[in-house]
């Protein structure tokens, strides 16, 4: 199997649906070549929460994972999410993405430990067992500080000497952790890949020394994104502050202020939809299509943005 490092720009994609919530597979199709025709895309996410995965079955994830994998040809990896509650599950759903050619498993804590917490033990464990079982490659997704899943930096470097562990997803949100983190990770396993997950402010986090992004909004806007990893790596502080500013009102129609809210990937489906990306912007109840004000700032950004098609701002 081929080696990859992750590094570079990953986008968690979007799944385009039908109008009865099945999943349009030649909408996606095309969806996986746009986004590889961009240069500085290194790899393809399915299943991340801008997928929807808590909407979807294992069975449609696998498929989602199936297709994507199917129209990459090899271009990229194809790492898809593994979001469950409890160590069996998780590998059952690892195997089942090893069925539909997944490089790596992008691994999510469960959910439990949001409420409860864990041990450190019990988060090396569980990476442990996925890994073993089913010999993708991991990339671990470390979630907010302020939530009770948050990994401390001696969890982390415990992972980091996992030989399935390639990559951290670092989505702390508290910089000063975030800055520690990346130190001790980069010092401790220099071979893992480092990537941001900071969808709400890219460049600041993109200047710690990581290796790229797996993010959204690179769904959304590879161009602008990958063009900003380059600047931060050729150092070009001033083109990469240009161009953070030519995403912070298209990241504040989807995104808001703060941080990704659990119905972000409504407004980024709706954002695609009137750009062109997607026929469609149907999404998966309970969520529902942003409308009045906040369609209305979508449809602003856009045009801002001379993203708007001309039949949208009709």
């Amino acid at each position: 199997m081929r080696k990859w490092d992750y590094k570079g720009i990953l986008p968690a994609l979007q799944v385009p649906f039908r109008d009865d919530y099945a999943i349009d597979e030649p909408e996606l199709r095309h969806f996986v070549d746009w986004l590889l025709s961009h240069e500085g895309i290194s790899g393809l996410v399915t299943n991340g929460h801008t997928g929807e995965v808590f909407a979807l079955s294992l069975k449609e994830r696998a498929e989602v994972t199936r297709i994507c994998v199917s129209q990459a040809k090899g271009r990229v990896p194809v790492v898809s999410g593994i979001c469950c509650e409890g160590i069996n599950e998780a590998v059952e759903h690892a195997h089942a993405f090893v069925e539909a050619g997944a490089s790596g498993a992008l691994v999510m804590p469960p959910h439990m430990w949001l409420r409860f917490g864990m041990k450190p033990e019990h988060v090396v464990d569980y990476f442990a067992a996925i890994g073993d079982a089913s010999k993708l490659d991991l990339v671990v997704h470390i979630y907010p500080a302020w939530t009770r899943a948050s990994y401390s930096t001696e969890t982390l470097l415990e992972l980091a000497k996992l030989p399935w562990v390639k990559a951290f997803k670092i989505g702390t949100r508290e910089m000063s952790k975030y800055a520690r983190d990346v130190t001790a990770l980069r010092r401790a396993a220099p071979e893992k890949a480092l990537l941001t997950c900071h969808d709400e402010y890219l460049l600041a986090s993109m200047v710690q020394g990581v290796d790229g992004a797996l993010v959204g909004f690179a769904s959304f806007i590879p161009d602008k994104i990958t063009a900003l990893h380059r600047a931060v790596q050729r150092g070009d502080l001033k083109e990469a502050m240009n161009l953070q500013l030519q995403i912070n009102p298209l990241k504040e129609a989807v995104y808001g202020l703060g941080e990704p809210t659990g119905d972000a990937h409504a407004r980024m489906k709706t954002a695609m939809m009137l750009a062109g990306r997607f026929r469609s912007d149907t999404v998966r109840p309970p969520i529902r299509k942003p409308e009045g004000a906040e369609l209305e700032q979508i449809r602003r950004a856009l045009d801002d943005a001379g993203m708007l098609l001309k039949q949208a701002a009709e």
